[in-house]
């Protein structure tokens, strides 16, 4: 019974040296490995920052464009409400000019009038 305690103790023994040896004999491969992750890791990261920043500054763009042309449009219509006030006044004037030409020619002839019976 002890040969088969001491032949287990000594194939667990065996085993153990046996991973502590591939453990030993992987930790360059271990190693390279690991820093290829790490490495892969990075550059996603890297990658994904990048993809960011371009999402970032497209966001920003579309939001100067449409500042730009909802300033344009505010313009515009600015410009569409001036041009016609403007028109609105020149007619009101014109109106007036013309209200005032009738009444000098009125008082024309009203002086003519007078003029011929006096």
């Amino acid at each position: 019974m002890s040969d088969r305690r001491n032949a287990a103790s000594d194939a667990k023994a065996a085993q153990l040296q046996a991973y502590k040896a591939a453990l030993e004999k992987a930790a360059p491969t271990l190693e390279a490995r690991q820093a290829e992750r790490i490495a892969i890791a990075t550059a996603r990261d890297e990658r994904r920052a990048e993809r960011e920043r371009l999402k970032t500054e497209e966001r920003d763009r579309l939001k100067a464009e449409a500042a730009a042309a909802e300033a344009a449009t505010q313009a515009a219509a600015r410009a569409e409400i001036e041009a016609r006030e403007a028109a609105e006044a020149s007619r009101i004037s014109r109106v007036v000019e013309d209200e005032v030409a009738r009444k000098a020619q009125r008082d024309q002839r009203y002086a003519a009038r007078k003029a011929r019976q006096g």
